[in-house]
């Protein structure tokens, strides 16, 4: 049923001149797909109704600047689709004429064009620094950036067309449209792929319809084998721009060209948009992006560090992403910022720099750490009370893990090594330093106590970035 209604119901009837049917297409890739996957019902249907003398003639609708149609009937010969009859004679499905190419791409203006360059060619306005090596992958984004690479393998002919990416402000969907461009322009360089602004294309009908040249932009965008669409919820409202982007999408879809639209929500939550535009976005794949978790975060500063040539502590680093949890444009702000501070003040990147820089970033910067809150978690995490880590008790798990409190405290606060021994039961110093030495002691023999502790670093920055 879906196959009848995409080749089927578009065609037209235009006249029954004794032996020969004329319909009419609506292009010439209609046309081949119809000589090529349905002949052999068009012969028959053919035979049955009009005789073994029957013949089919195609008629190619083209709009040129003033409107018309121009009428071209295909060759049979050309394609080789002459079949032969119970007689012995031929039956064509295709009239004799030689089939001419009804787009003159020299003639079309290229809202795009290079100049100095006769043919037209189009430039894709892509970033050529937005490539899927620095794309970096998590959880938040693997779906998205698996369907990218599949699309970079075959372009228009996977299941993924059209795919719209969508998500939050600053989560990559730009760079992840880009780079599949940039991808598919390295493995196919003959195609020609465009990445356009949803506001860009609006400004480029408005200048279309002004000027009475619409047709000129319509038939530009009929060319385009790979169309990257950014922010396509921007389209809301406008009801011109929507109907002819509807039309060039469907003319690309049908050719089996690659469509890509990026959008701050699913299309579903698009809002006055036309619904016949909402069915075709949900044809392919809707991929959404999210907020990139702490390790995604981390790998994202640190490939940023390593491009900008600088080095940081880990410590500082890990702060930044525990703060900048939902922006990667953030992230990127924040080191700029810090190397700028760095640079012209002549300060080291620590964490009192930090601070200051993400304070521009953010409206509250996470809690500080403390040394109760060690407590608890530590208490929690080996599932014994937290006063008795401040008790007199030998027992062997609850040594443990008062003095895996003792380490993280010391690592982790700014407390002084007497405030920490009051704060663990009035004990002194050299307590402090003995149960630290042994936490390192054991880190160094056992890799999963050593686990552990990690395991534990993390779960107190976590649960202070999530509060």
């Amino acid at each position: 049923m879906q196959a009848f209604r995409t080749w089927f119901e578009p065609i037209k009837p235009v006249r029954l001149d004794g032996n020969a049917l004329t319909i009419q297409v609506p292009n010439k890739y209609f046309y081949e797909w119809l000589e090529e996957h349905y002949v052999s019902l068009l012969k028959t249907s053919i035979r049955s109704q009009l005789g073994d003398k029957g013949r089919l003639e195609y008629q190619i609708l083209v709009s040129d600047s003033r409107e018309e149609e121009r009428r071209k009937s295909i060759a049979g010969n050309g394609m080789g689709n002459n079949y032969p009859n119970g007689n012995g004679s031929s039956v064509s499905l295709s009239d004799q004429v030689p089939y001419y190419n009804n787009v003159d791409t020299d003639s079309i203006k290229n809202p795009f064009v290079i100049p100095g360059i006769k043919k037209m060619k189009v430039d894709p306005q892509l970033n050529p620094n937005y490539r899927f090596d620095n794309y970096i992958e998590g959880d938040c984004n693997r779906l998205a950036r698996s369907a990218g690479h599949a699309i970079s393998r075959k372009p228009g002919q996977t299941s993924f067309n059209p795919l719209v990416i969508f998500g939050n402000v600053g989560l990559g969907k730009t760079h992840l449209a880009q780079a599949i461009g940039n991808e598919i322009l390295d493995k196919f360089p003959t195609k020609t792929v465009l990445y356009v602004s949803s506001e860009k294309f609006t400004n480029q009908i408005i200048a279309g319809i002004k000027n009475n040249a619409i047709n000129d932009v319509v038939t530009f965008y009929q060319l385009i084998d790979v169309l990257i669409v950014d922010d396509i919820q921007f389209l809301e409202g406008k009801k011109k721009t929507q109907d002819i982007f509807f039309h060039i999408f469907n003319q690309l879809h049908q050719n089996g060209k690659q469509i890509i639209l990026t959008s701050d929500r699913p299309p579903k939550d698009l809002q006055d948009m036309e619904e016949r535009l909402i069915s075709r976005f949900k044809w392919g794949l809707s991929a959404d992006l999210q907020a990139p978790d702490l390790e995604t975060r981390i790998a994202i500063l640190e490939y940023k560090m390593m491009q900008e040539g600088v080095e940081i502590a880990q410590d500082v680093t890990e702060f930044i992403c525990y703060n900048i949890k939902n922006n990667i444009r953030e992230l990127e702000g924040v080191l700029i910022s810090l190397i700028a501070q760095s640079s012209l003040n002549r300060r080291e990147i620590d964490i009192d720099l930090a601070k200051e820089v993400v304070r521009n970033f953010v409206t509250e910067i996470n809690k500080e750490i403390t040394v109760e809150f060690i407590q608890k978690l530590v208490a929690d995490y080996f599932k014994v009370p937290v006063e008795t880590l401040n008790g007199k008790t030998r027992k062997r798990s609850i040594v443990i893990a008062r003095q895996l409190s003792m380490y993280l405290a010391k690592n982790m606060t700014d407390r002084s090594l007497k405030a920490l021994g009051e704060v663990f039961g009035g004990r002194d110093h050299s307590t402090v330093i003995y149960s630290c030495r042994t936490v390192q002691d054991l880190m160094e023999t056992d890799p999963f106590f050593k686990e552990t502790v990690s395991d534990l670093e993390k779960k107190i920055r976590m649960s202070l970035s999530e509060k």
